[in-house]
C-alpha cells in the first residue's frame, strides 16, 4: 500500500514539473516589420535659381540668349529621379550676343514674332518627364513631352541630377527641331536656294534646374 502512495506521489510530482516547464516556455519574438511607406519627393523649382540659355545657329554665324523659368518640379525616389516638369515664359526671351541696341532690337521682335515663337499668341512653353533611366550615378537619359508654339512632341536627352541636402540640381542640353513646332523661317528642309541665309533646324536649349523641398 506505501508502494503506491509513493508511485503516486512520484507521478504527481512529474505531472506538475511537467506543467511548470510547459509554462516556462515563452513564445519565440518575432521580428518587427516596419510598415512606414516610403513615398517619393517633389522639389520644387526656384525660377531666381534656374536659368535656360538658348543658342542657334545658321550657315554665317550664331546667335545666343536666355528664357525665364517660371515654375517647375523634381520627383526623386530615394534619390533617384522619377518625374518632373519645367515651365518656361517665351516673353521673356532676350539675345546676348548682339552689343548693338538697334540691330539686338531687330532680331529680338523678329523671334517674338510669328516666323519663330509667336509670344503674344503662345506665351508659355512646357516640358514633362515620362520616364527617366538612369545611366549611372547621377546621370539620366530623360524622355518627355515638349510643348512651343502650342504643338507637343516626344524627345529624349541626356541629364544630370545631384542632390545636396535639401537642394536637387539638374542640368541638361536639350537639342530641338524647330521645324517640328512649325518654326519653319529660313530651313533648307521646306525652302530651296536659300544659300548663305540658312538657318539650321536644329537648335540648343541649356537647361539648370535648382529645386528645394
Amino acid at each position: 500500500m506505501i508502494q503506491y502512495k509513493t508511485l503516486a506521489v512520484v507521478v504527481a510530482a512529474l505531472a506538475t514539473s511537467s506543467l511548470i516547464n510547459v509554462n516556462d516556455i515563452k513564445p519565440e519574438a518575432k521580428p518587427s516589420i516596419n510598415h512606414s511607406i516610403h513615398k517619393p519627393v517633389s522639389y520644387q523649382v526656384n525660377p531666381e535659381q534656374s536659368k535656360l540659355t538658348w543658342l542657334a545657329k545658321k550657315v554665317t554665324g550664331e546667335h545666343a540668349g536666355t528664357i525665364n523659368v517660371t515654375k517647375g518640379s523634381l520627383l526623386l525616389d530615394n534619390n533617384v529621379l522619377k518625374g518632373g516638369s519645367f515651365e518656361l515664359d517665351t516673353k521673356s526671351i532676350t539675345v546676348t550676343d548682339i552689343a548693338d541696341k538697334d540691330t539686338n532690337a531687330k532680331l529680338l521682335g523678329h523671334l517674338r514674332g510669328d516666323d519663330f515663337f509667336a509670344v503674344e499668341k503662345f506665351g508659355k512653353s512646357t516640358f514633362t518627364i515620362t520616364s527617366a533611366q538612369k545611366t549611372a550615378d547621377g546621370a539620366y537619359t530623360v524622355k518627355g513631352n515638349l510643348t512651343i508654339k502650342g504643338i507637343t512632341h516626344e524627345i529624349s536627352f541626356p541629364a544630370k541630377v545631384k542632390q545636396e541636402g535639401n537642394k536637387v540640381i539638374a542640368d541638361a542640353k536639350i537639342i530641338v527641331d524647330r521645324t517640328k513646332y512649325d518654326i519653319k523661317f529660313r530651313s533648307k528642309s521646306f525652302f530651296e536656294n536659300l544659300g548663305d541665309k540658312t538657318i539650321y533646324d536644329d537648335f540648343e536649349l541649356n537647361i539648370k534646374l535648382v529645386a528645394n523641398t
